[in-house]
């Protein structure tokens, strides 16, 4: 059988360097090329507008448009085009996520401490944000869902769509999952220029406050350049999954889901951590097997070689280590009691307990967010939620009583600073008359 996956076991020397290896730093933008590109492209819509939008969606896209305003889609009655098993499972989508989110959401609150000072925390959401869905021929409607429906439960009152469309095809799907949104604004652009007119500004597409959603190199890429004139959600690299098991899921199910992650591009990354050597050989036989009847096995196959992996540990505490090492995007617990394994994972996107639990339920039905942190950044980042959408301001009131206590305290550190107006301002405070 031919080798397609490369298989690392802890106890032997070597182990510790082919794992940093495997993991090694797997964030976008580091093409320089890609780089050079989106600058120009960031520029000429920064300085242009819509005649650089149109330029490069013609270009890009092979579209022949003459107008701006032939950017804008209208969704409506685009949800009446669906009909069948996909309605249905688009409208029980729609509601359980909703459900989900609507447990995120904060609200404003204040309280008065022992000085009487009032002190709290106003919460409001953006006012307008821009969501990417990837397009074309490819129908992603769940990712209309992900990044819209916490926007919509946080309140934001303008969320606008951008989704590439080339040769003017665009999935009935993710239109009718975008009226089923609410969405309003769908403008028929992608790539780096999609994420620069969201950045700026157009004459034809409006300006937000933040962009979210998920994209090739070049709209990564654009949105790490652009963070700061906008707010992103992150700039996310290749998908990943990291799967535990301890041999009493059948290897064929296991061997489905890595091929499931796989399966998203060539760069996408899909490892397998047990302690049981010969489950390992289990899963690779199905794999070899299995891969033959998939379309997008060429996909598979080289994401496999490139970045896949099947890992022996030791013993399950080994594996722990190694899976907060890896901090993946997403992590299936295949296993029996996985409920009481949880509290020795410190660094995950999403964790998908027992093995009635693919991660692709995640990605579509189950109701948790799917954008998740990606490269590692499970170790300090969070998967998008309503919180994302919401923004929170600090709330201070003193009266001229406990400004007294407040005005010493703030001028002795003034002071202590060096902060001379500081220490002035905090003074008078004190000193009323």
């Amino acid at each position: 059988m031919e080798k397609f996956i490369d298989q690392l076991v802890s106890s032997e020397s070597g182990f510790d360097e082919a794992l940093r290896k495997l993991v090694a730093d797997r964030s976008p933008g580091k093409n320089i090329e890609v780089t050079k590109i989106v600058d120009e492209i960031i520029e000429s819509v920064r300085v242009e507008g819509d005649p650089a939008l149109l330029r490069y969606t013609n270009e890009f896209d092979h579209r022949q448009l003459t107008s701006p305003q032939q950017l804008a889609i209208s969704v409506a009655g685009e949800k009446k085009k669906l009909e069948g098993p996909l309605l249905d499972s688009l409208e029980r989508s729609f509601k359980r996520i909703t459900a989900f989110h609507q447990k995120q959401k904060e609200h404003s609150w204040e309280f008065t401490d022992d000085l009487g000072i009032v002190l709290g925390q106003k919460v409001t959401p953006l006012d307008s944000v821009g969501i990417y869905v990837p397009g074309g021929t490819a129908s992603y409607p769940s990712s209309v869902f992900m990044n819209a429906i916490p926007a919509m439960v946080a309140g934001v009152p303008e969320i606008v769509m951008v989704v590439p469309s080339p040769g003017g095809v665009i999935s009935e799907a993710v239109l009718g999952a975008a009226e089923m949104c609410g969405i309003n604004m769908v403008f028929s652009i992608g790539g780096a220029q999609a994420v620069a007119a969201l950045a700026f500004g157009t004459e034809t597409v409006p300006k937000v406050d933040k962009i979210v959603g998920p994209g090739n190199m070049f709209v990564a890429e654009a949105k790490r350049k652009l963070y700061g004139a906008v707010g992103v959600d992150m700039v996310a690299g290749p998908s990943e999954i990291v799967i535990l098991c301890d041999g009493t899921t059948r290897a064929d199910w296991v061997a489905m889901d890595l091929m499931a992650q796989a399966e998203h591009d060539e760069n996408a990354q899909a490892i397998l951590i047990t302690t049981e050597k010969s489950f390992l050989k289990d899963v690779e036989k199905e794999l070899s097997v299995l891969v033959e009847e998939q379309p997008r096995s060429e996909i598979i196959l080289k994401s496999l070689r490139n970045n896949g992996a099947l890992i022996q540990a030791r013993d399950l505490g080994e594996a722990f280590e190694i899976i907060n090492y890896i901090a993946p995007e997403h992590l299936e617990l295949s296993m029996q009691n996985p409920r009481e394994h949880l509290p020795r994972i410190k660094h995950a996107g999403a964790i998908f307990l027992g093995k009635y639990t693919p991660e692709s339920f995640g990605d579509y039905c189950a109701g948790p967010n799917h954008v998740l942190p990606t490269s590692g950044s499970a170790r300090f980042a969070s998967p998008l939620g309503v919180y994302d959408f919401q923004k929170r301001t600090s709330i201070i009131e003193c009266n001229a009583e406990n400004a007294l206590v407040m005005g010493s305290v703030a001028f002795n550190i003034a002071n202590a600073e060096g902060l001379t107006a500081h220490a002035r301002s905090a003074l008078m405070r004190k000193n009323p008359k």
